[in-house]
């Protein structure tokens, strides 16, 4: 092994594997920040201090507090939604099998406290900051609800749902979804019997996926799909 294969894994010195995971530390910085006194009230400065570096230091990564929750939001949602999308271009057949897919993944994404607290934080500050609301459509809502609405068109169209408005059925998946967060973290509405910092996110998807699936079976007159 050379010198520099040995400096890149968990040899390698500190002051490079710092350097490495200063983006991550600055995010989770500014996130406890956010969450603790909210958007307007954190400052660039207070994000660097609590991180631990100079505002300049925090510059090089980030040119702004709007960059900043930008890559919070990228780093918790994008990676479900890129799968979500990913896995529906291309699909043929019917869409319960594949949101029964995802959702363990969007399950153990949405449990993760802090992954959790960043569409959360965007909900409470989108009134106020319009902005926000615009960059998580894009990167969030632009890119899941037209793939989910063509998933679901594909299943009404194939037969292997019944006929369906593929918007309304979009708003009908996720809706419960939102106004579970919005019970929890707005309105204090906690599952009960969860355990302190449980959501019960686990628990909403199992209940609200076997409603929402019945509601998707075929008509008994409907023709099976072909193939």
């Amino acid at each position: 092994m050379s010198d520099r294969e040995r400096d890149t894994g968990e040899n390698a010195p500190k002051f490079r594997r710092r350097k490495e995971a200063r983006p991550d530390e600055l995010l989770d910085a500014a996130l406890d920040l956010f969450t603790e006194q909210g958007f307007d009230r954190t400052t660039v400065e207070q994000i660097a201090r609590r991180a631990g570096v100079s505002k300049g230091a925090l510059y090089l990564y980030f040119p702004s507090k709007d960059a900043v929750i930008e890559a919070l939001v990228d780093r918790a949602v994008g990676p479900i939604v890129g799968e979500v999308v990913t896995q529906i271009e291309g699909y043929r057949g019917d869409p319960r099998v594949l949101l029964k897919r995802f959702a363990p993944l969007f399950a153990a994404r949405m449990s993760d406290p802090r992954i959790v607290a960043v569409p959360k934080l965007v909900v409470r500050e989108a009134v106020s900051h319009p902005q926000l609301a615009q960059m998580y459509r894009e990167r969030v809502i632009g890119r899941a609800v037209p793939a989910l609405t063509a998933l679901f068109r594909q299943g009404s169209e194939d037969g292997y749902i019944r006929p369906v408005d593929p918007d309304m059925a979009v708003r009908c998946l996720l809706g419960p979804v939102l106004m579970h967060l919005l019970l929890a973290d707005v309105f204090g509405i906690r599952v009960e019997g969860a355990t302190p910092g449980d959501i019960g996110i686990a628990r909403l998807l199992d209940a609200h996926l076997s409603i929402f699936f019945a509601g998707l079976e075929p008509a008994p007159e409907q023709e099976a799909p072909h193939g």
